[in-house]
């Protein structure tokens, strides 16, 4: 066998995305050439492309046996263990590799961004600082940076980092994107909206960064009131997200209708779990229904740490009580009988690599609605809170953005995301029979129209004292905002997001149609 000959086709095929070819034929190499660390290491890249974590982690510690200075299987190694949640292992090699390696760019940037995982921003940017000394060209630094100073609050700083990358990389449409959601394109854009169109006219763009363009100039289309061209931009942008997706609404309903009937089963009433030092305030509801508003005024309070958007409470469920997407009612009776409380253990595992010091935490994870069961039985001292919205404001909220998550794949057309919102108001009508009272209701409309009185009942429920800061919530930059969000919850409550679905409703009559509000 010509190894050379066979390892070039492999990385050939890697580029080209075809992981599967080269696992094939990285196996086939490794059978004569067991110790090869190069094949070893691109057959675990290849594994990880397609979400085979742990068997990627696998081939990268068998590449480390054979060479411990393959800083590039050390650090694969490590972002396969932060994929995991092993944030501890993931940390303990990126400081390795630095040790080792004080100038390894790669090793800097996925530890700083270990750092922006976990909220620890202004360690974040410090490494990141690092990393742009060493090369102060690198795009995904600089992006990464950006996003740090973006999720901190640091908007003109920011800004900066953006129009670097936009001078050096004029095409960046990430960047782009980054740009549009500071700007206010009925102002004065400095040309920034004409150049978007410009770069929108160019055939060498890939589909990602048509995506990111597209959402881009929708944004600003609204901003100059010119709604055709906005929707038009924005369905552009969906379809093209959508097929990304291998989504099917109806593995959904099958979760949802599976949740409504296990638990309208369960006796919650033999559950005596203890309660945690910790109270968490579960903040939930559907994307764009105010989730992060809210979490900024809690987390504004001197007695309060805001978490931000966390998946940890999924992950532990995912983890424990699901067989692919069926629901393992029998475990859920035996956990909560058991003197352990595996769910609440492994959460607050994961919570405590943020290093918050008080003792309520928000975790305003929206899609959380669907565990609010789970919480009642492993978070006995745990608030929840429901935050809703005019459903039509919603949903067209929830098209005009690109939520980067692979949990999110019916948010890119309108029969989805009418048939999700469907979903979701079938099982909060179901969550508020079952628990009465217990769920703090919040409304979008309201908490904007008559703001001082809905944020001093938001705090009682919260069994809080009274702060003043909570009135003051667009000034605290304590707590991280990493969601679309980003640049309206550091803003004072404004009221023109109230019935915005009226500008686009002649293009929206297909989710309208599905949508179950009457």
């Amino acid at each position: 066998m010509d190894i050379i000959k066979n390892i070039k086709i492999l990385q050939n095929q890697f580029r080209t995305g075809n992981y599967l070819d080269v696992i094939g034929g990285c196996k086939k190499i490794l059978k004569v050439d067991p110790i090869n660390t190069y094949v070893l290491n691109l057959c675990g890249l290849s594994l990880q492309n397609i979400g085979e974590e742990l068997s990627a982690i696998n081939f990268f510690k068998e590449a480390i046996a054979n060479n411990k200075n393959n800083f590039a299987a050390m650090n694969n190694l490590a972002n396969s263990y932060k994929a995991q949640y092993e944030y501890g292992k993931a940390e303990e090699f990126y400081l390795l590799i630095i040790k080792k390696d004080p100038n390894n760019l790669k090793a800097i940037n996925n530890y700083a961004n270990l750092k922006h995982t976990l909220g620890h921003f202004s360690e974040a940017i410090e490494l990141y600082l690092k990393a742009i000394k060493i090369n102060s060209t690198e795009p995904s630094v600089l992006f990464s940076l950006a996003a740090s100073y973006q999720s901190a609050g640091e908007f003109e700083k920011s800004k900066g980092i953006i129009n670097k990358i936009l001078e050096l990389y004029p095409k960046s449409c990430s960047a782009h994107k980054m740009l549009s959601a500071f700007t206010n394109y009925e102002k004065d854009d400095g040309g920034h909206l004409n150049k978007m169109l410009t770069l929108s006219k160019d055939n060498t763009l890939k589909i990602v960064q048509k995506i990111d363009l597209f959402y881009a100039l929708g944004k600003a289309k609204e901003d100059t009131k010119d709604y055709e061209d906005s929707f038009g931009y924005l369905e552009k942008a969906n379809l093209l997200q959508k097929e990304m997706f291998s989504y099917k609404i109806e593995e959904d309903e099958k979760i949802f209708n599976s949740i409504i009937k296990i638990f309208g089963e369960i006796d919650f009433s033999q559950f005596k779990k203890k309660p945690n030092k910790k109270e968490i305030i579960f903040i939930c509801g559907m994307p764009r229904s105010g989730t992060t508003l809210v979490e900024q005024i809690i987390a504004s309070h001197n007695e309060v740490s805001g978490a931000g958007e966390l998946i940890y409470l999924e992950h532990a469920i995912q983890n424990n009580f699901f067989n692919n997407i069926n629901l393992d009612k029998k475990k859920i009776i035996e956990e909560g009988l058991s003197q352990k409380n595996i769910l609440e253990s492994e959460y607050m595992k994961l919570l405590n690599f943020h290093n918050f010091n008080l003792k309520k935490i928000t975790d305003k994870a929206p899609q959380n609605f669907r565990w609010i069961g789970f919480l009642k039985i492993f978070f006995p001292n745990c608030k929840i809170i429901h935050c809703s919205r005019n459903p039509k404001d919603n949903c067209l909220s929830i098209f005009k953005n690109s939520f980067g998550s692979n949990h999110m794949g019916w948010s890119y057309s309108q029969k989805d995301i009418a048939t999700y919102y469907n979903l979701y108001s079938k099982m909060m009508g179901f969550w508020k029979t079952k628990f009465k009272n217990s769920i703090y209701e919040l409304k979008y409309e309201n908490l904007v129209n008559t703001s001082d009185d809905e944020i001093q009942k938001l705090i009682k429920f919260c069994d809080l004292e009274w702060d003043a800061n909570c009135l003051n919530f667009y000034e605290n930059k304590k707590t991280p905002i990493k969601t679309v969000s980003i640049a309206q919850a550091r803003k004072p409550i404004y009221k023109s997001s109230l019935n915005s679905n009226i500008d686009y409703s002649k293009h929206l009559q297909e989710m309208y149609n599905i949508l179950d509000i009457n």
